[in-house]
């Protein structure tokens, strides 16, 4: 898809671009929605021992660059897009994503984060939104809800 987008000028704004804070977290490193997000897991466990080589990688360049996870990750996406959205609930996570937009990745650093990336089957809502699965039961609304107090 990115390859059609980059040939017909189709900005592309990826919803998830840290994995579900996956990119933002050292090795070992955990947090409450690391734990309990039932969603995340489900689009990212299956994948994660190929998903952990490039979260690795991550995790050194942010060493050896004296910068975040999330500077890392969300530097090297600002290569391939315009605007990735990015979760934030506390202060040091938009501090971050700001900072961020100042890293330049050398064409090495990249190449190191890209090399060992396997293309993944489509999961979570964009798989599910389809003619075939528009029958089965999923986790967002389905639009017949009533919102209360109005």
């Amino acid at each position: 898809m990115a390859k059609l987008c980059a040939e017909d000028n189709i900005a592309m704004t990826p919803y998830s671009s840290l994995a579900g804070g996956r990119l933002s977290k050292r090795p070992g490193e955990t947090s409450k929605r690391l734990q309990e997000d039932s969603y995340a897991k489900f689009k990212y466990d299956a994948t994660a021992q190929q998903d952990q080589v490039i979260i690795d990688r991550v995790a050194e360049l942010a060493e050896k660059r004296g910068v975040s996870m999330t500077e890392v990750s969300l530097a090297w996406l600002l290569t391939k897009v315009t605007a990735p959205v990015a979760g934030a609930t506390k202060l040091h996570h938009i501090e971050g994503a700001a900072k961020a937009a100042d890293l330049t990745l050398t064409p090495e650093e990249t190449d190191y984060l890209e090399e060992p990336y396997v293309a993944q089957r489509l999961v979570g809502v964009m798989a599910q939104n389809t003619p075939s699965a528009a029958k089965e039961q999923h986790v967002w609304s389905t639009g017949n809800q009533k919102i209360q107090g109005r």
